[in-house]
């Protein structure tokens, strides 16, 4: 196959009911270079066996099986070290990504020699259907914006790791991507937006993101453990996050 190898690190548990759907999305890629790692957190339902149909027909699939349940984290610095490819991109088991998300990703890094570049996606519901409006990303960010908000979202950033280099996330239960994006906007200026919509993010009944106040420990862990800032420099940033964030999901609907 020619062009460089894109490797994708897709976390799962409990998957079951969407993990075809994932996969099948990835297959149906424009761009087919690449090699999907699966790191599974001891399913207890039918994922594994689901994903082993892709597995055994295809070499381009690996499974990886976590020995104990040991969280999203853990499991995506598995996938993030076993990977060999010259970029790195991420989905998770439930979400899909549109047939030229691989494509054009590489193609905003090759065309303007960026090495990380991050996606607009479609808001659905969990039988993909429209819930909110598409979530369109801004043109650039940097360190400081991305302190105030999140706007990258782990499905659609893409990396150039033989430029960059591997980073890892952090040990945490929820927000160790944006960890992740921070750790690499330090040293890298910015990362770039495409504002087409090239994934779909299913907002699942009970998935935590969806709970603005559930997030709150965990982005109070970002800037008091991940970033070692003082209790003031962490209460300004979680003041424009929680303002950041009342738009995105309240008045940018």
């Amino acid at each position: 196959m020619k062009g460089p190898l894109i490797s994708i690190v897709t976390p799962t548990f409990n998957s079951e009911k969407y993990i075809k759907e994932t996969i099948s999305s990835i297959f149906n890629q424009t761009y087919q270079n690449w090699e999907l790692l699966i790191i599974d957190d001891c399913s207890l339902d039918k994922t594994v066996s689901y994903i082993k149909e892709f597995s055994q027909k295809d070499k381009r699939v690996t499974l990886f099986q976590n020995e104990v349940n040991s969280g999203p984290a853990v499991s995506r610095n598995k996938g993030i070290k076993a990977a060999t490819g010259d970029f790195l991109t991420f989905l998770d088991g439930d979400d899909i990504w549109f047939p030229s998300f691989l494509e054009n990703s590489l193609n905003a890094c090759q065309n303007n020699n960026y090495e990380f570049v991050f996606a607009s996606y479609r808001r659905l519901d969990e039988s993909l259907q429209p819930l909110l409006s598409d979530f369109i990303v801004p043109d650039k960010v940097k360190y400081q914006d991305v302190l105030k908000a999140c706007p990258i979202p782990c499905l659609t950033a893409f990396l150039d790791i033989k430029r960059i280099g591997k980073y890892y996330m952090p040990i945490m239960n929820k927000r160790q991507d944006w960890g992740l994006w921070l750790a690499i906007l330090k040293e890298v200026d910015f990362a770039y937006g495409i504002q087409e919509p090239l994934a779909a993010y299913r907002m699942r009944k009970d998935s935590v993101s969806r709970s603005k106040r559930k997030l709150i420990p965990y982005v109070w862990q970002i800037y008091r453990e991940v970033e070692n800032f003082s209790i003031i420099k962490s209460s300004y940033y979680f003041l424009h996050w929680a303002f950041n964030g009342f738009k995105k999901y309240y008045i940018n609907r």
